[in-house]
């Protein structure tokens, strides 16, 4: 499906300020879908010819489409991308070239269902844009109350601005995701900024916040000032309150008070340039916060304890590097040697992690850090380079210490048994990420595999612990084969999406 982007640069030549009032407008739809209890569509009218990209044509086509969460939705299919013809939908047009709201007389039915629509003209800068469609369903029987009477007066009110090109704001910035919607709880004010109406959910919202009388009849941002803990907050909250009652736009904004956290957000009511008041919605985000922070002292935890474990086994490994130091016997030393190593490669992951926002890290710098680690602890002999080429991305812990563990085996065993004494070359780790896979291969141009090598019967306990990773941890599969022209390559698969 495209998107409303992509079908406004295919279908029309608007400019890129008119498309972005058209995404404004967009973003604060579900605002009025449910304050009209009604579906939204967006319709742009499509030329007859591609000369100059006339508007007189007689088709529109549907670019958008916004459902209420508060009655049932005349429109069950999914119309965008579906074309119109005039005769069935005189109303688009008329509001086209009226460029006025105009309401059908008599319902239609569409799919068995009475609806009844309204046209509404998007202006912006003198010039018509495009019209939305405000189908209201009429099957199921609606009893006048305060509330509704309330949330329509509100959608009327800011559909009259979206025909004066005045609703949304060039200005105003739209959070979609964290702005409060019609039924976290809404306030409506008169123009002296009283309130006239207070939903149940906005009059439970006060009272958490400590205001324990009715909300109606009151001056809100008189009440609500020293309700505020933060002396700050609560200036600025009466500063955007009172800047909605001169037409200004409000962003949203978070309190807290009497133990509760609010948000609030203040939209002004200017129909044909008329003071009408304001609409304000009313979200108690309590809970949430309280989810919040609890995540973030998680999150704080689990960073803590992998700052300790890097610590704890830095630690280790100090103490196996000082026992190798006073070792006299070879063996004995190159095995501590070995262990260091190991100890160590698994503590950079877990200080990776300790730094990490979450339980992902950025696998290139681990990497990046550990290659020269093995060069340091390569046989003094040996004059080995080592280098990556591709990028490992972003993995999961899960999945990092087990192939950290799996790379530096690989690249110490291709530096320990590829060369001879003094000989030069290159240990190169090549890594390739597609969709579902991880492919590197560690590569030498050393001596090659010895005669009758099978990489399920070494004994050497690297390419042991290299087997047993790939098999339980990380369910991957690894193979050796000769290098053309001489030398190794050590193949690992890993998959990024496991069960």
């Amino acid at each position: 499906m495209s998107t409303l982007t992509e079908l406004l640069a295919e279908h029309t030549r608007l400019s890129g300020l008119a498309v972005d009032h058209l995404q404004r407008v967009v973003a604060e739809w579900q605002l009025l879908a449910d304050l009209s209890f009604a579906d939204f569509m967006l319709w742009i009218p499509l030329p007859e010819s591609e000369d100059e990209g006339t508007i007189e044509g007689s088709r529109f086509l549907c670019v958008a489409q916004a459902r209420p969460t508060t009655a049932p939705t005349a429109h069950p299919e999914d119309a965008v991308g579906s074309v119109v013809l005039e005769p069935e939908h005189a109303p688009l047009r008329r509001a086209l070239v009226d460029q006025r709201i105009c309401r059908e007389e008599d319902p239609r039915w569409h799919q068995g269902v009475p609806v009844r629509r309204e046209t509404i003209p998007v202006r912006r800068d003198g010039v018509v844009l495009a019209v939305l469609s405000r189908d209201t369903n009429l099957a199921v029987a609606r009893v006048p109350s305060p509330l509704e009477i309330a949330y329509l007066g509100g959608a009327a009110d800011l559909c009259q601005m979206i025909a004066d090109g005045t609703f949304p704001a060039a200005d105003a910035a739209v959070d979609t995701t964290n702005n409060p919607r019609v039924g976290d709880g809404l306030i409506r004010l008169d123009t002296g900024g009283r309130v006239v109406f207070a939903s149940p959910n906005a009059l439970s919202a006060y009272h958490r916040m400590g205001f324990a009388s009715d909300l109606v009849g009151t001056v809100l941002s008189s009440i609500t000032r020293p309700l505020v803990r933060d002396p700050f907050d609560a200036s600025e909250v009466v500063k955007r309150i009172r800047a909605a009652m001169e037409g200004k736009p409000s962003l949203r904004m978070e309190l807290e008070a009497g133990g509760a956290a609010t948000v609030l957000r203040a939209l002004p009511l200017r129909p044909r340039g008329a003071p009408a008041g304001a609409l304000v919605l009313v979200r108690d985000v309590t809970e949430v916060k309280r989810r919040d922070r609890a995540l973030l002292t998680k999150d704080a935890t689990i960073r803590e304890i992998h700052h300790r474990v890097k610590n704890n086994l830095q630690t280790v490994a100090a103490l196996l590097r000082l026992q190798s130091r006073r070792t006299s016997i070879p063996e004995a030393k190159e095995a501590l040697n070995e262990s260091v190593r190991r100890v160590t490669s698994i503590a950079l992951v877990h200080e990776t992690l300790s730094m990490s926002g979450d339980e992902r890290l950025d696998m290139d710098e681990v990497v990046d850090r550990v290659l020269p680690m093995m060069a340091d602890v390569s046989t003094a002999e040996s004059r080995v380079s080592l280098r990556r080429e591709g990028s490992f991305g972003v993995v999961g812990s899960a999945l990092a210490t087990p192939l950290v563990m799996v790379l530096t085996e690989l690249v110490h065993n291709a530096m320990s048994h590829a060369y001879q004494a003094g000989s030069k070359g290159e240990v190169v780790v090549t890594v390739h990420r597609s969709a579902g896979w991880l492919d590197v291969v560690v590569s030498d141009d050393g001596r090659g595999l010895p005669k009758g090598f099978s990489l399920e019967r070494s004994k050497g306990l690297g390419l042991q612990i290299v087997r047993t990773l790939v098999d339980s941890e990380l369910d991957a599969s690894l193979s050796m084969r000769p290098r053309e022209p001489k030398g190794t390559d050590a193949v690992l698969r890993v998959p990024l999406l496991r069960g």
